[in-house]
């Protein structure tokens, strides 16, 4: 993939797939867009994949961010318009992609959200411990961000050189970013009526194991505000479940009948399912 411009862009893998839908990735609080790594080559058999890259010294705030998501995604469609288009967000992207969803739901056909981080202004400890990060010095930060990967992900369940890309992931992005980022999803507020407005098909993927956020609780909570959700609960997963070896994002889009029919998009049935 190509180096990260100083301004938000999409970076895509050497395999394009211009007839195919396309898969626009929305990434986490690290914002490189390279954690997508262990998913890239399922997801090309089915889509033309874009991962959303946020330069390191980024501190947009959420409108300029999602006009600046939408104004990419029309830039694709120019090239090649009149095909699906798969909106996906993960943890700080899940709650990106609401907002761009909510900006301008014309564009997409349908929506996945992975272990989105739409709760955190809701727990407590969180919400406060955040704020309190402001005043831990650089250094301190940086040890502290090595030891949060133990919330991030379960471990045990990620290759060692997906350990270190998320390592790397992680110690890229600066204090001052960090703490920016992090304030965003504390006063990401998205209502239910809001919510409500989300007609597409919405997929949520969950971890059970996530010891970061409460995401099958959220999960539960998303499927009840928009019409036309299913959830699907990854029993064993962290936080970071898509570097997980045995997490195939493809397959589960798949066995979920996830795949889009323009003809028939507007009315599937919402649904509860666990995935072992």
């Amino acid at each position: 993939m190509p180096e990260i411009q100083s301004h938000p862009c999409f970076l895509t893998p050497k395999k394009l797939n211009p007839t195919s839908p396309l898969f626009v990735f929305l990434p986490g609080l690290d914002g490189t867009g390279q954690l997508l790594r262990t998913q890239t080559a399922g997801l090309e058999v089915g889509f033309d994949i874009r991962c959303l890259a946020i330069p390191s010294d980024d501190l947009t705030n959420w409108d300029v961010l999602t006009d600046q998501v939408v104004a990419l995604v029309e830039a694709e469609l120019l090239k090649q318009p009149n095909r699906s288009v798969y909106l996906c967000g993960e943890s700080f992207g899940g709650c990106l992609t609401i907002k761009v969803a909510l900006r301008a739901p014309h564009l997409f056909d349908r929506i996945i959200l992975v272990n989105p981080a739409s709760s955190f202004n809701q727990q407590f400890c969180l919400r406060w411990g955040s704020y309190l990060t402001n005043w831990v010095p650089e250094f301190l930060y940086r040890v502290g961000a090595i030891g949060l990967l133990a919330f991030l992900a379960s471990l045990d369940r990620i290759a060692s050189s997906d350990r270190q890309a998320l390592f790397e992931a992680v110690r890229s992005v600066p204090q001052k970013t960090a703490l920016w980022r992090v304030s965003l999803v504390r006063e990401f507020d998205v209502n239910e009526t809001q919510l409500s407005t989300i007609k597409q098909p919405v997929l949520v993927i969950a971890g059970a194991a996530d010891n970061l956020l409460p995401s099958v609780a959220e999960a539960e909570r998303l499927v009840n505000c928009l019409p036309n959700a299913e959830m699907v609960v990854l029993p064993d997963s962290g936080h970071a479940c898509l570097l997980e070896a045995e997490v195939n994002l493809y397959e589960i889009i798949k066995s979920q009948n996830f795949l889009a029919n323009r003809e028939h998009d507007m009315y599937s049935i919402p649904n509860k399912l666990a995935i072992g």
